[in-house]
């Protein structure tokens, strides 16, 4: 599935080692291999082919410039849910109208940029939104066209934070409000509402509930085309899944083998189909690499501490998430056959690998088994090219690490690693903000004409 590979004890990213990477590049450091990007974007719509889907790649999975470019080149538009997005789409030579724009929480302003920008469809989450975005388009003269975003309560039994389809969600409206949502704005003359959006979780590992979710919006689209609404497009969201661990996921294969029969005669009667895919592109396309500063014995535990941690990589922390780690240098006998939980290899020691951060919380694994490792050795933590980099911080002041695209024999490096001065220069310029109108106090000892404290 991905074009990491271990050769004579020693991993490699395409026709590049992993340890030759990390010298030039530093550590921590993300690295992405262009063909395995390549080959799921291809094999994804290769899959859907016979409903000719518009495939909109969800830029907040992995939102690095150059991958949006790659992947643009390939055919792919965007899927986007903020202006700094839309920005990153546009910056990366995308057609605005080959994007799609979501999010609960859009400002007045990025309503106007996607406007301006000719934004292919707005997602819209509810009714207040929708009278926002016509309000607006209004006032700008223009006219805009848009998506309900409607939960199916469907069940896609993934982690809690990121189950987004069922009735007790921020996202959306219950499917039992779209009927009425169409009557109250489904002629709107500023903005046109002409499609049904669905997007029901990530990772799903199963196929029923996009099943499930997929006959219930036809169902609904069939009620509003009886009662004169023109439903244009579905747009089925992502959610697919990644080999987190060996054979995890289903292939795009075996999604589309359930998904486009539903769907396959509705396109040939001019339903338009869009997929927001992101994980099952980018996921296994990047590693995380990790030095290991100290190893130390505490009790009855061993831990591996690294240069990286919680700041590069919080889905350990944060979801419970599990992501093969490996030494990038081993004894042949320690090549891992596959990725998995439990490796079968002699020799393996329980260490708990974790970063530089100040929080017990701060852990990439724990109890792993793992070959021994020293001071020195260089980690690799797999499937981490989806919502890896893009939830890193500068928690304890850390600088955000680089981002490193490989091609076969080349290597590009796509983000620079933040330097000290990077990280304090929006702090280095003060501006006293105008503030008539608010109620101040006085500090004793401000004596300076015009600065004041809001409270």
């Amino acid at each position: 599935m991905d074009h990491f590979a271990y050769k004579n004890g020693e991993l490699f990213c395409e026709d590049i080692a992993a340890e030759a990477i990390a010298r030039s590049a530093g550590t921590p450091c993300y690295v992405y291999s262009q063909q395995t990007l390549l080959d799921h974007y291809d094999r994804l719509a290769a899959a859907f082919a016979p409903l000719d889907p518009m495939i909109c790649y969800s830029i907040k999975s992995c939102s690095n410039i150059s991958i949006c470019r790659l992947l643009g080149q390939r055919g792919a538009g965007m899927d986007l849910v903020s202006g700094g997005e839309l920005r990153r789409a546009l910056v990366a030579g995308i057609s605005a109208d080959r994007c799609v724009y979501a999010g609960v929480g859009k400002t007045d302003a990025e309503i106007r940029e996607a406007i301006e920008a000719g934004v292919g469809w707005l997602n819209v989450e509810s009714e207040e939104e929708f009278q926002n975005i016509s309000a607006i388009a209004g006032q700008m003269k223009s006219r805009c066209r848009a998506a309900l975003r409607v939960n199916p309560d469907v069940d896609p039994k993934t982690h809690r934070y990121t189950s987004t389809g069922k009735k007790e969600t921020k996202f959306g409206v219950d499917i039992e409000r779209a009927k009425a949502f169409f009557k109250s704005y489904g002629r709107d003359r500023h903005c046109a509402l002409q499609g049904i959006h669905l997007h029901i979780g990530s990772p799903i590992y199963s196929v029923e509930p996009y099943v499930q979710a997929i006959e219930k919006a036809l169902r609904l689209i069939d009620e509003l085309t009886n009662e004169g609404y023109e439903i244009e497009m579905l747009d089925l969201g992502g959610g697919f899944g990644a080999d987190y661990q060996s054979d995890q996921s289903p292939l795009a294969s075996d999604y589309a083998q359930r998904i486009v029969p539903l769907l396959q005669e509705r396109v040939q009667r001019g339903l338009k189909i869009i997929l927001e895919p992101g994980r099952t592109i980018v996921a296994n396309a990047g590693i995380l690499l990790v030095r290991v500063l100290y190893v130390k014995k505490s009790g009855e535990k061993t831990f591996a501490i690294c240069d990286g941690g919680m700041n590069d990589l919080i889905r350990p922390s944060h979801y419970g998430s599990f992501h093969f780690i490996w030494p990038v240098k081993v004894d042949v006998q320690h090549v891992p056959a596959r990725r998995a939980e439990q490796m079968d290899l002699p020799g393996l020691v329980a260490v708990d690998v974790v970063g530089p951060i100040c929080e017990s919380g701060d852990f990439l694994a724990l109890d792993r088994p793992l070959p021994p490792v020293q001071r020195g050795d260089l980690l690799a933590v797999f499937t981490t090219g989806a919502y890896g980099m893009v939830m890193a911080s500068r928690y304890n002041s850390m600088p955000l690490p680089a981002e490193v695209l490989v091609d076969r024999g080349q290597v590009k490096l796509v983000r620079r690693r933040e330097t000290y001065d990077d990280l304090t220069a929006h702090e280095q310029e003060i501006e006293v903000l105008t503030t008539e109108g608010i109620k101040t106090s006085s500090r004793p000892g401000m004596k300076k004409k015009g600065v004041r404290e809001l409270i």
